[in-house]
């Protein structure tokens, strides 16, 4: 998997797109729009790779030099596991096959003049495993996701440099992002997949992960109907009420602290109050 960000310049406004793309398939698997470039913006990107990767355990992640991509991974990328038995909280621990290589390109004049790769996390033998098993690549980089942010510029009008149609709302820029990132996986066959060395026949990002069997039309994906979520009742503000009634004929459970004296025998005698009489 490959990750990278896109800075849009529209009216009044700074916006950065934060992408993810499967190097196998080519398929786009995630995208954020915010206002500024910090951590908030790497969380919500790999929160929604770590969604698209449930089943997975073992995974190399490539990415450029940001600072924030390599802790926002590992926060995003672990499970809970309980070490003691009994009470107690569970302890959260990142995925022990998890690889983070980091690509770092030095540029001079406007071209690339040296390129510096390494393994942030994870062991070397284990990320060139995975590296070996993906279709398509031979060493580390993130010229995929480079790839698809320039396809992405070119089909979305919002993101093209020196255009009388900036984006003035980043909830515009959003919408624009999953309708174009969409039909690029269900609707466009790929140009690479095509090749012998993957498919061979026309095959769009979708097909070739196995969300689907064919290609899809314009129409198709946007008339298509998503189930809605489960409905969940909301909570009441105050105290909750218990379901199930308790049996009228079982003591009740005494409330407050405990006596230190416990109450007299009803049945005894009461003890005289004040001073005794004289007798005369």
């Amino acid at each position: 998997m490959q990750a990278d960000e896109i800075r849009a310049k529209g009216r009044k406004l700074i916006a950065w797109m934060g992408m993810a793309i499967d190097a196998t398939s080519r398929l786009w698997m995630a995208g954020v729009v915010s206002a500024r470039r910090d951590r908030g913006l790497a969380d919500r990107l790999l929160h929604q790779v770590r969604a698209c990767c449930q089943t997975r355990h073992a995974l190399l992640i490539c990415t450029d030099g940001w600072a924030p991509y390599p802790k926002s991974i590992m926060r995003a990328f672990r499970d809970k596991v309980k070490k003691t038995a009994g009470r107690g909280r569970a302890c959260l621990e990142v995925w022990p096959d998890l690889c983070i290589a980091t690509v770092i390109k030095r540029t001079q004049k406007k071209r690339v003049v040296e390129v510096t790769r390494k393994v942030t996390v994870g062991m070397l033998e284990k990320a060139e495993h995975l590296l070996h098993m993906t279709v398509g690549c031979t060493q580390f980089n993130t010229s995929l996701i480079e790839r698809f942010n320039g396809t992405m510029r070119e089909r979305l009008a919002s993101l093209t440099r020196k255009c009388r149609h900036a984006a003035q709302r980043l909830e515009v820029l959003e919408a624009g992002m999953y309708l174009i990132g969409c039909t690029y996986n269900f609707c466009f066959p790929h140009h690479e997949l095509r090749k012998p060395k993957h498919f061979g026949y026309a095959c769009t990002p979708a097909m070739a992960a196995g969300l689907t069997d064919h290609i899809w039309t314009v129409r198709e994906v946007l008339t298509y109907k998503i189930a809605p979520a489960p409905w969940v009742e909301p909570k009441r503000p105050g105290r909750s009420r218990k379901q199930a009634l308790s049996d009228p004929m079982e003591p009740r459970r005494p409330r407050g602290r405990p006596r230190k004296h416990p109450l007299p025998d009803p049945t005894l005698p009461k003890r005289p109050r004040g001073r005794p009489r004289k007798l005369a």
